[in-house]
């Protein structure tokens, strides 16, 4: 009789272990899974010319790395921008290059910002519409098809600057050119339900405000491109939640 109770107090006892082994293979899921909403690191991609890798200040004082820092101060981690821009491209520029560049990954959000370098050779308006239109289907592409994380800003009016003053066609014409090549790619994309940001009624403020210029004459401070991360900044953490 005490060795039938011995038997049967082992197999309870080895049946408890056993279980208390499956129970804690059970509770360690696989640590590689991480939520949308638990990333520990975002990643953005950054399309455009001059103005997006911040010709005339440093690195650091470029709007998408600004944005890095508003977004690290809010306790967000974003990688370092992925940036494909060069000062002077137009429309199609941007195109060849991002052709060229082959990318495979695709971005938490992207933002756009070309056309200037159009307006100044004067190429034709119907033109950067429709190479306009291609480049933010392009940029919702590499937001994995998500219009949401795809943010476009508007065309600086570089007329307001001691460059523009002086340029042959007068700050008024150039004004008036900027104001149209907007009004197209801000219709293109709302028409696409993609996000709109207009910094340019504050870049005009560099008519009076001589800090928002950059020591070129011509291209953005890096306090206006901090004016840019303000208005971008709301509607980015809000996509990131």
């Amino acid at each position: 009789m005490k060795t039938l109770f011995a038997a049967l107090l082992f197999s309870l006892l080895t049946s408890g272990c056993t279980k208390e082994k499956d129970m804690s293979v059970a509770k360690d899921p696989d640590n590689s899974f991480v939520a949308p909403n638990q990333k520990t690191s975002f990643t953005y991609l950054a399309l455009g010319d001059s103005y997006t890798i911040g010709a005339s200040v440093t690195k650091a004082e470029s709007f998408p790395y600004q944005l890095q820092s508003a977004l690290k101060a809010q306790n967000t981690t974003l990688a370092d921008p992925k940036i494909i821009a060069v000062t002077g491209w137009t429309t199609d520029e941007l195109k060849g290059a991002i052709k060229q560049a082959k990318l495979t990954e695709r971005y938490d959000f992207v933002t756009l910002l070309i056309g200037v370098n159009n307006q100044y050779r004067g190429y034709p308006l119907d033109t950067y519409k429709k190479e306009f239109s291609e480049l933010l289907q392009t940029a919702i592409d590499f937001a994995n098809g998500s219009k949401r994380r795809v943010f476009v800003i508007s065309i600086p009016d570089w007329g307001a600057t001691p460059f523009g003053k002086n340029a042959a066609k007068g700050p008024q014409t150039i004004a008036a050119e900027i104001d149209a090549f907007n009004a197209a790619n801000k219709e293109i994309t709302l028409a696409a339900g993609v996000s709109y940001t207009d910094i340019t009624p504050g870049s005009r403020n560099a008519k009076t405000d001589p800090a928002l210029i950059a020591a070129d004459g011509l291209h953005p401070s890096a306090k206006m491109y901090a004016e840019w991360v303000n208005a971008l900044l709301p509607k980015v953490t809000e996509v990131l939640k």
